[in-house]
């Protein structure tokens, strides 16, 4: 091994991206360490160990020729690769890792390392607080910067959300859980975007993709963005960043700071579980059991969007 070159793909960033995307994305797998060779020695790069993280891409730590730590990523998608480098770019000099370099004809990027280190530095006490005062941030960025070519929200629920739901609620053995996706799917289906609501998504808000810099600012990685309403990255937030625990929590706390109805977020909500409990399900995931059980209390809370 030598200074420029890591060796083949971790086996977990393999295996994590052969689920996401099936067996096609294995001959990809087997260039993606060329790739991060190539974008290192062209921006004067030292690579330095893989960061094992994420579903769709693959994660490098790099340092510059003044021995400043990055980070060097490699999209399987060149769409995917397109979308987050627009949203990032529109987003700079906000809450988000900064851009340094792209590589269009390798789907490559050099990003800001925050703090220093993968992962970041330590989460501060009012976690939350402060990740959902960063969200309601990005959303007014995104809404004062135009309609920048991202995918819309209204054709990922109607072309891909609805017919794999539709498609799971059928094939899947779902057994005592059965009646609780027949009762939710109607409540998906009746979903609709407010356009006065509408801004540049992140639509990806796990707890991994919010890191903490140096100076104990929330900063948000990762995105899968889109164009829509805010309420869903809002009800995101509240299913997926601890899933199962402090749900209506941080339903309360998205509300106050971004000024939408509850009972709005909340129809966002049991969609997004919904979903996720078929694809936790598909995969034999653990985690549907957690999924079930928020969708059951949304269910039963009464909070009519």
């Amino acid at each position: 091994m030598t200074a420029r070159s890591l060796g083949g793909v971790l086996p977990g960033a393999r295996d994590r991206l052969l689920v996401h995307y099936g067996p096609a994305a294995g001959k990809w797998l087997d260039a993606a360490p060329q790739l991060l060779e190539e974008a290192a020695e062209r921006w004067k790069l030292t690579l330095q160990s893989y960061h094992d993280a994420g579903h769709s891409s693959v994660v490098a730590v790099a340092r510059d020729i003044h021995g400043v730590p990055l980070l060097l990523k490699a999209w399987y998608e060149l769409a995917r690769y397109c979308d987050e480098i627009t949203a990032l770019r529109l987003w700079a000099r906000g809450p988000t890792v900064d851009v340094i370099e792209t590589a269009d004809d390798l789907s490559v990027a050099s990003l800001e390392l925050v703090g220093g280190r993968p992962g970041g530095l330590a989460r501060p006490v009012q976690e939350v607080q402060m990740v959902a005062a960063v969200i309601q941030s990005l959303h007014a960025v995104g809404a004062q910067r135009g309609r920048p070519a991202l995918p819309r929200l209204g054709d990922h629920l109607q072309h891909t959300v609805l017919p794999r739901v539709a498609r799971r609620a059928t094939a899947l053995g779902l057994g005592r859980r059965a009646w609780l996706v027949r009762e939710a799917i109607p409540h998906l289906q009746a979903l609709r975007e407010s356009p006065a609501r509408t801004t540049v998504l992140h639509a990806d808000l796990y707890r991994e993709n919010v890191i903490f810099d140096g100076r104990g600012n929330a900063r948000l990685i990762d995105p899968h963005p889109m164009v829509g309403d805010a309420a869903y990255d809002w009800a995101f937030w509240t299913v997926h960043y601890d899933l199962g625990q402090a749900t209506f929590q941080r339903m309360a706390i998205a509300s106050r700071i971004s000024q939408i109805p509850v009972p709005e977020i909340s129809a966002w909500c049991r969609a997004i579980a919904l979903d996720s409990l078929l694809y936790y399900t598909e995969i034999g995931d653990p985690a549907e059991d957690a999924a079930a059980d928020v969708l059951a209390a949304l269910m039963a809370s009464g909070l009519e969007g």
